[in-house]
């Protein structure tokens, strides 16, 4: 375990572009130039205020754990660690703004009461990773840009978000792997985490807990369950942990790991997505060739299209159009209306909507969404009826072509 890499390649490639498309080495520096004040302030004065600060002479016991898993991870940045009265199971770490001034790590009073030493251990190594692995630098940028409940953040974002924020903690769990050594103990805090249950007095084994983990992660990759949190469901954490503590070499854990990630990618579980997916990538495809003049706009339709079903729309776009489009798309169109032919008006009306996307109704495209339509059973009557409907209501000229 000891030579596996800490990283995960596809957090950190998220992170980056993430951190990109907010613009982010000009963002903050326009923070910094706008502000007065730095956040540290805010959270220096609330922990100070509220918390108990883990000094040596206060908490002797809990401040040498804190050091130790601070050498075993080999940090050499302050950090103060903090106690408050509180009773979730929680903790948390802020990292600081200002160069210099300490990063701050919280543990709740309620984990004192149920975990043991190894446990804290991990959750204190937890809360460090996220520190070395600078996620609260980069979600302070994300509410910067998006202020939670004010700003909507596009749904290709949100996704992309939500899959950082997942692998981060997965990252992070692997520094309190580092921080305690014990695998089980890594386990157990899961499990205490999400039950608040005493698990030794409750005469619970750890075979016990990893034989359920296994039952519960079943119900996740037979693509029934769905992770929609900031964090991995714990199936997915335990396993993640258990590959990491166990894999002879970094194949087995990569190998090991997609299983688990793919969990992660599925943004639904209705049973035309893939379906769904396919004919939105073939049908644009074949609607934006019609012409021979595939433009921007309407690629950025498709992809606009594809984000509700796919977190990497324009990976899934270009993994289709290298494949047979054709052959593709009547598959799609057949698998879907097979299975509920009350979509049909759905699949039409994307086709239009795609030929009004470049603000140019070409007749080879028309021609084309008619006989998609007639195919599926709309008489011509109810496709132009339909296709008027939507030029009313969303159609709007391009402007070069009156200039």
């Amino acid at each position: 375990m000891a030579h596996l890499n800490l990283a995960i390649p596809l957090e950190q490639e998220l992170g980056k572009q993430i951190y990109n498309a907010l613009q982010g080495s000009v963002v903050e520096m326009i923070i910094k130039s706008a502000t007065d004040e730095s956040s540290d302030a805010y959270w220096r004065s609330r922990m100070e205020g509220h918390c108990m600060k883990v000094d040596k002479d206060l908490l002797p016991a809990f401040h040498a754990l804190c050091q130790d898993v601070m050498k075993r991870l080999d940090i050499k940045e302050k950090v103060d660690f903090y106690v408050t009265g509180d009773s979730d199971l929680n903790a948390f770490s802020v990292a600081a703004e200002d160069e210099g001034q300490p990063h701050i790590v919280n543990i709740n009073s309620a984990m004192f009461d149920l975990m043991s030493e190894d446990e804290l251990r991990f959750v204190v190594g937890h809360e460090l990773g996220h520190l070395i692995n600078k996620d609260t630098a980069l979600k302070r940028l994300i509410y910067f840009v998006f202020p939670p409940d004010s700003t909507e953040i596009p749904i290709t974002m949100q996704h992309k978000i939500r899959l950082h924020d997942q692998l981060a903690e997965l990252v992070a769990d692997r520094y309190g792997y580092l921080a305690c050594g014990d695998l089980n103990a890594c386990v157990t805090a899961f499990y205490k985490m999400s039950s608040g249950l005493d698990l030794a007095k409750m005469n619970v084994s750890i075979e016990a807990l990893l034989a359920d983990n296994r039952k519960r992660l079943d119900y996740f990759l037979n693509d029934k369950g769905l992770s929609r949190y900031d964090h991995p469901v714990n199936p997915i954490r335990v396993q993640a942990i258990n590959l990491f503590a166990t894999a002879k070499d970094e194949k087995e854990l990569e190998k090991g790991m997609e299983e688990l990630i793919g969990i992660l990618l599925k943004v639904g579980n209705g049973p035309l997505d893939e379906d769904l997916s396919v004919f939105i990538a073939s049908a644009g495809l074949i609607v934006a060739n019609a012409d021979e003049q595939v433009s921007e706009k309407e690629i950025d339709h498709i992809i606009q299209s594809l984000a509700a079903l796919q977190i990497f729309p324009k990976h899934f776009l270009d993994s289709v159009a290298k494949s047979d489009v054709p052959k593709l798309f009547e598959m799609s169109v057949a698998n879907i209306l097979s299975h509920d032919p009350g979509m049909r008006d759905g699949l039409l009306t994307y086709m239009i909507n795609l030929v009004l996307s470049d603000k140019q109704i070409d007749q080879k495209e028309i021609e084309f969404v008619y006989g998609f339509g007639k195919n599926i059973g709309f008489s011509e009557k109810e496709i132009s009826v339909k296709f008027a409907e939507i030029i009313q209501r969303k159609y709007v000229p391009s402007l070069a072509a009156i200039c």
